[in-house]
């Protein structure tokens, strides 16, 4: 891979003043981060960043984030390491979140306009940022006229929903012991969500020729790179048809020609909140989805302060994916939009929040960060309360901060603020900013592969990262306590480390929360 110098830029995570080399004898290093340093080019492999568009930056003064806002804070977003964008919902609806569409070609009011979204675009692009939207096929509103036209008796658009008949158990539950069946008239219709989002039937060849329609504007009229799908196990459900998954798959390909065809780079990324098994069905039609085994794999460890497991099964993971498909790209993350925030998780324990960010920013696929994970905001369902404004300023009246919802959690603002996080080295964002940038310094974390380590230690993760070209050992300590480990002779070198250590000869003293990665010597 092409690797690039770039100028002397100095971030200091620990005040130190030492070389990089461990020596046999005895010493305390404490590491300083540069980010002078190879910086690999790699356009298939990406942080991104997903944003609530309603909570993220407000540019009008209405107390609702908008289009614009995040045009204004890309440049914050491309300092922070961001280099991929996942927007939220931003079509019209009649809910807040926006996962029930009124209208596919258009964007929320309370958002902006189209070319508002044609300018964030245009304005990321710029910056080598791709953008990737949310795009809703499951299911519509039940305000959007397709439906409202369904409930007249329209032929036509009756047709592009699920409906029950005779032999239907409309009694049935779904997956979480939802109701599934609803409407007051003897045929009911199918919400697998609510009875707000109506399901769309795919056995009308016609919905699925709509949806192509709609994928090429946005790709080919504005110009995005791509879909964040929503509810990609969905399109046909388990109580339409037993091979489901499958079905769903071969629509996915038939949708995948399409985008490709409308732009050759773009890509698609699939919700598919299951077991790996299950996502690898889905990876001839998509190129991605996101891995929610690591994500609670991540949590639990940090938590515990012992691995659950995360190289091991990632190593089985990746075999089995790359028999479906050697072109994926696994989508990793901690938490979204539809989890309790990682800091909640971790009962606002600031070194485990830090510690599940070295590992996922040390761990292969493409990392996803929910927007205010870097600051550490908080949050727990209902999903309003996961999904509270930014802080972008202690100040109270500042005019990018949002003020549509009140805050239930995140009420210290001159704690958690971007502005005041940025001049302080130790701060949760600083965090953040260093991993980004230490993935992207070496192409064995940007896109090697994984392998667990020999190097054994209850409340040690530890695993190995390789490609071609180099081949790295990480170890992190994700306990409270020092931890002293023996390191094989063939690691000579240390690429980085997030806190001091102590090196006797070939024993290693970790403190506690720390990151360190070895570079095998030549």
């Amino acid at each position: 891979m092409k690797k690039i110098r770039i100028g002397l830029l100095f971030l200091f995570l620990l005040v130190a003043g030492c070389d990089s080399q461990v020596t046999s004898n005895k010493e305390s290093k404490k590491m300083s981060w540069s980010i002078d340093q190879n910086v690999v080019e790699d356009s298939k492999h990406r942080v991104f960043y997903e944003i609530f568009v309603r909570s993220f930056a407000d540019s009008n003064g209405d107390g609702i984030g908008d289009l614009n806002g995040v045009t204004k804070q890309l440049d914050y977003l491309k300092e922070l390491g961001i280099d991929g964008i996942w927007l939220m919902p931003i079509q019209p609806s009649p809910s807040y979140h926006g996962y029930d569409v009124t209208d596919y070609y258009d964007v929320n009011q309370d958002y902006g306009t189209l070319a508002d979204m044609k300018r964030l675009v245009e304005e990321a692009h710029k910056r080598d940022i791709k953008i990737v939207m949310d795009l809703v096929m499951n299911h519509t509103s039940n305000k959007h006229p397709w439906f409202q036209k369904a409930l007249t008796g329209d032929p036509v658009y009756r047709d592009f929903y699920v409906w029950s008949d005779e032999q239907t158990n409309t009694n049935e539950l779904g997956d979480w012991n939802q109701k599934i069946w609803h409407g007051e008239s003897e045929s009911k219709y199918e919400g697998i969500f609510w009875d707000g989002m109506p399901d769309l039937n795919y056995r009308n060849p016609a919905v699925m020729e709509e949806m192509k329609k709609i994928g090429s504007f946005w790709l080919k009229e504005v110009d995005v790179d791509g879909f964040r799908l929503d509810a990609a196990k969905y399109l046909f459900s388990s109580h339409q048809v037993k091979d489901h998954h499958d079905k769903n798959a071969a629509l996915w390909e038939e949708f995948k020609q399409s985008t490709q065809n409308a732009k050759s780079d773009s890509f698609l990324i699939g919700e598919i909140w299951d077991t790996p098994a299950i996502v690898g069905t889905y990876l001839h039609g998509l190129d991605s989805g996101f891995n929610f085994d690591l994500s609670s794999k991540i949590l639990s460890s940090v938590k515990q302060e012992k691995d659950a497991g995360i190289a091991s099964s990632l190593e089985r993971t990746r075999a089995y994916f790359q028999n479906v498909s050697n072109e994926f790209v696994d989508s990793i993350f901690i938490t979204n939009h539809d989890m309790n925030r990682v800091m909640s998780e971790v009962a606002g324990n600031q070194d485990q929040a830090k510690m599940a960010a070295s590992l996922l920013f040390t761990l292969p696929g493409n990392p996803y960060v929910y927007y205010g994970e870097e600051i550490g905001l908080e949050g727990k369902k209902p999903d309003e309360n996961i999904r509270e404004p930014m802080i972008w300023s202690e100040i109270k009246d500042d005019s990018l901060n949002t003020t549509w919802i009140k805050r239930k959690y995140s009420k210290n603002a001159k704690q958690l603020a971007v502005s005041v996080q940025k001049s302080d080295k130790n701060s949760l964002y600083n965090h953040y900013k260093t991993m980004i940038s230490v993935r992207k310094g070496r192409s064995a974390l940007l896109a090697g592969e994984i392998k667990g380590s020999d190097v054994r230690k209850q409340g040690l993760v530890s695993f190995e990262r390789m490609n071609e070209e180099e081949s790295l050992l990480v170890l992190h300590n994700i306990t409270s306590k020092k931890m002293t480990i023996t390191i094989p002779k063939e690691w000579k070198d240390v690429y980085f480390s997030s806190q001091s250590y102590e090196k006797k000869e070939l024993e290693l003293i970790l403190a506690p929360y720390s990151t360190i990665i070895f570079e095998k010597g030549v």
